[in-house]
């Protein structure tokens, strides 16, 4: 095959010949999402509500989640091609209205950003409206809660200003009157037959804010304020004298009052049921209860892991859901604290690994966290700050030990129950792209972007680690590698598209008669380039669309992570050209990794920049034998459901 117009020459096993005996239809074997694990609270406001089914609704890379929390189940909206930005839902509560983001094809063409309304009981999507009338992406939307006493005949679209709008929302008491807000500026808008004007708020003495990030209307049905300085502030209708508006009389938006909330930011404000009103803080991380007259009536300050305050919304009673800026939700009152329900990674995810027993798995990234994630209970097992950015990982064949490889070039093992670090070690201070244990665990192979493969001989049941050798030919950084099933072979790719074999068992020595690995049995295939998987190649590729590969542990699938936001399942080995393949979206991102669970009943998924960790269910295929592993639902649950 050819990448960028280079020759990568691969040899044919014996028996096969030229294509022959391998087949080119798709696999019987589809996916499905089973679970989205993370919340994009990081730059987004607004985005979490409760639904008429008691279920949450918000979003993650191109996904609407609904999760019903007690019954531990996720439903998703799988329509968006692009990250979505913003949710917004009816009155009714069954009704949800979805923004996303213009995002670009594979040829770097912009895409048109859409807003999809859609029933939330059923997840059929009633209307696609804004396609061809926005450009950069929807940021905010909003429904009216009462209707129009002069609904528009065509409805009005104009420019409203040249800076951020963050905030938009109909007047609860008067749909013809709709707010916005945003950097240094509020407006307050006024619908009369087919025509839209707006007044801007005067702040008078008081000093113009750098950004109005949130609004709520109060029972009096003035409007409160957060902003960037940490005030509530209240703003009146009144006349240019200062007296009740009257017909012909010019109205303005002033501050009636000013209220310290707040150090740093308020990202969200929330009008309870009791008349009560809840903010958010950002830089205290505080969330504070005040009186209808803004008289300071209870707090509670977030643990520092979880980062600020994004959003509130109501549960039930005195419940309260918070959504924060470090990606995760959290349930509770103001007397209890409060707990998370959903915790994600906070910046680019590469590195996964799933555990060779059990269902389980750990993520690492940019955000300087190693994560093992329990697939069974779709949970956060426990999280674990690295001294840098994890970019590749590995478990010991045992299950015990996990082995990180990080951006400066240092590697290190833990015990996996206690999160102990064992042993640790650095070959140079270039990057480690793959961390790999051989299938009897007695060799870790490290590949580096220094060009080499670092082993290291394992002993002491994983807790000593001696320098073994250094496999050097490559003219590039080291992508992928994956061990033979004796143990004794490493074929690796490089960043130069070479394909590469070591044996290992002979002192690391590189073997230049590469026909004679084409019979070669490997026990894992992670490497994106070889024989039995160069048909998941598309036409014209650059060598960098496709970012991680994986076969099944039974060799009948291959899964593939690629550059445009999708995961691909291919039938094993895939050796044909324009290998037919079942395509999946949802990341809103590159996809950086993919793995299957140790008993291939799923897939996990990373989506890189979107920080979004999908798990997908395996469905189809031949009837796997009788048998419940530690993942294996519990009886009478319907594994569809999810």
């Amino acid at each position: 095959m050819f990448l960028r117009g280079r020759p990568i020459t691969m040899y044919v096993p014996s028996g096969l010949g030229p294509y022959g005996g391998l087949r080119t239809e798709l696999p019987p074997e589809r996916l499905q999402l089973d679970w989205v694990y993370g919340y994009r609270g990081r730059d987004s406001r607004s985005n979490l509500h409760v639904l008429a089914s008691g279920e949450l609704v918000y979003f993650m890379a191109c996904v609407v989640v609904l999760l019903h929390v007690p019954l531990r189940r996720q439903r998703h909206y799988l329509r968006h091609s692009d990250c979505v930005r913003c949710l917004a839902v009816h009155p009714d509560r069954l009704r949800v209205a979805t923004g996303q983001a213009a995002g670009v094809d594979k040829d770097g063409k912009l895409l048109q950003p859409v807003v999809y309304i859609w029933d939330s009981a059923t997840l059929l999507t009633l209307q696609q409206i804004g396609l061809g009338s926005f450009e950069r992406g929807v940021g905010s939307l909003a429904f009216s809660t009462a209707v129009s006493p002069r609904p528009p005949l065509v409805p009005p679209s104009l420019q409203s200003t040249n800076e951020s709008v963050l905030a938009v929302e109909f007047n609860p008491q008067d749909s013809s009157s709709v707010i916005t807000s945003g950097k240094s500026h509020i407006y307050f808008w006024t619908w009369s037959g087919a025509t839209l004007t707006k007044k801007q708020g005067i702040f008078g003495k008081y000093k113009k804010p750098k950004f109005i990030q949130c609004f709520i209307f109060n029972a009096d049905g003035d409007v409160l304020t957060g902003d960037s300085e940490g005030n509530i502030l209240t703003w009146t209708r009144v006349t240019g004298d200062g007296c009740t508006p009257g017909k012909g009389v010019k109205e303005t938006y002033q501050i009636g009052q000013q209220t310290r909330a707040h150090e740093g930011s308020i990202f969200t404000l929330c009008h309870r049921r009791d008349g009560t009103v809840l903010s958010g803080g950002g830089k205290d991380r505080r969330v504070v209860c005040w009186s209808p007259a803004l008289a300071l009536l209870q707090e509670a300050e977030l643990p520092e892991r979880f980062g600020a305050v994004r959003t509130i919304a109501e549960g039930p009673g005195d419940e309260l859901l918070v959504g924060t800026t470090r990606n995760a939700l959290l349930r509770g009152t103001l007397d209890t604290g409060f707990t998370p329900i959903v915790q994600g990674h906070t910046d680019k995810v590469w590195g996964l690994a799933t555990h060779p027993s059990c269902c389980l798995f750990l993520t690492c990234g940019h955000d300087r966290q190693l994560c093992l994630w329990d697939g069974q209970e779709h949970a956060l097992a426990w999280s674990l700050a690295l001294e840098d950015t994890g970019l590749c990982a590995d478990f010991h064949p045992g299950g015990q030990l996990v082995a990180v490889g990080l951006l400066t070039g240092r590697w290190l093992v833990l015990d996996m129950t206690t999160q102990q670090l064992l042993a640790g070690g650095s070959d140079g201070n270039e990057q480690l792209s793959v961390v790999r244990f051989s299938p009897d665990g007695s060799f870790l192979a490290i590949g580096s972007h220094d060009n080499f493969i670092y082993i290291y001989s394992v002993t002491e049941g994983g807790r000593k680690y001696t320098r073994f050798g250094r496999c050097t030919g490559h003219s590039s950084f080291i992508t992928h590698l994956d061990w033979s099933k004796d143990g004794h072979f490493i074929m690796s790719n490089s960043g130069d598209y070479e394909i590469l074999y070591w044996d290992i068992a002979g002192g690391c020595k590189l073997l230049r008669n590469r026909f004679e690995s084409r019979d070669r049995e490997w026990a894992s295939y992670t490497c994106v380039l070889g024989f039995h998987v160069f048909g998941v190649w598309p036409d014209g590729s650059d060598g960098t669309d496709i970012n991680s590969l994986c076969r099944s542990h039974h060799e009948r699938l291959v899964a593939v992570a690629d550059d445009f936001c999708k995961v691909h399942l291919f039938q094993y080995p895939c050796a044909c050209p324009k290998a037919p393949s079942h395509v999946y979206g949802g990341h809103g991102s590159h996809v950086t990794n993919v793995r299957f669970t140790h008993d291939d009943e799923h897939l996990i998924s990373l989506g890189g920049k979107d920080t979004s960790v999908f798990q997908w269910r395996v469905l189809g295929g031949p009837t796997p034998p009788c048998s419940r592993s530690p993942c294996t639902p519990e009886p009478g649950v319907d594994p569809d459901s999810r």
